[in-house]
């Protein structure tokens, strides 16, 4: 696994360095925002160029920064179309500090102090979703006329962009691969969200209800639907 490191306090950044390198990862670190953001730019173009799944960088992003801070590198990333994923440290873990950093396209959120087995378990999964969408998979979707573009990481519905967050734009891609096909909120929860939710909360039923409002604005035939009490499926037009 590639890993860019993008944390100013050299005491764990050295400890993360000759943690995840005795596990076998190549790891490059950057102590600043601003090269942070170029090191993650170039780690993206890489990744671009790479037809290989296995080269793809996941960033661990602390929050509290020097110059640019990391929720700023976050949204700047994802505007910019960066999909690599990113996990968020940071010695500030309310609850409203997680929700900020997944608003703005974290994939994930580890509140400091950590247990390294815990980091590496995280690192993991996130490496794995990058690679099982990435391997052999079309680089566009389409269902009727949403369209789903997943190097870019955009989506439209007919000649509109659509808005999303970086968790809005998984749960799309997730029900756009198999249309038709009904989701229980306990796979969503595990495609989406990993081990980093709560199976009984219900921000599951809140994304779906903002995917909606965006997807099916202006009074769009509706393409999400709701099974009472097993899930969501996201359906082609009739006729």
């Amino acid at each position: 696994m590639n890993l860019l490191i993008i944390e100013d306090d050299a005491r764990i950044a050295d400890f993360l360095q000759r943690g995840l390198r005795a596990e076998g990862h190549r790891v490059e670190l950057a102590a600043t925002g601003e090269t942070g953001l170029a090191a993650a730019r170039a780690a993206a173009r890489q990744a671009r160029e790479d037809a290989d799944p296995t080269l793809r960088t996941v960033l661990v992003l602390d929050l509290m920064l020097p110059g640019i801070g990391g929720l700023e590198i976050c949204q700047t990333l994802r505007a910019e179309g960066v999909n690599l994923p990113i996990l968020m440290l940071s010695a500030l873990g309310a609850v409203e500090d997680r929700v900020a950093g997944l608003r703005l396209g974290a994939d994930d959120y580890l509140p400091k102090p950590f247990d390294f087995e815990e980091l590496l378990a995280r690192l993991e999964s996130l490496a794995r979703r990058g690679r099982d969408w990435q391997r052999g998979t079309p680089r566009r979707l389409q269902v009727d006329d949403l369209v789903f573009d997943r190097e870019r990481m955009q989506a439209r519905r007919g000649e509109r962009p659509l808005a999303l967050t970086a968790r809005e734009l998984a749960l799309l891609e997730l029900m756009m691969s198999a249309p038709g096909r009904l989701f229980s909120r306990e796979r969503i929860l595990a495609n989406v969200w990993g081990a980093s939710e709560d199976p009984l909360t219900n921000v599951v039923d809140v994304y779906i209800r903002r995917l909606r409002a965006k997807i099916d604005e202006d009074g769009l035939p509706p393409l999400i639907h709701t099974v009472r009490g097993l899930g969501y499926r996201l359906e082609r037009l009739q006729g």
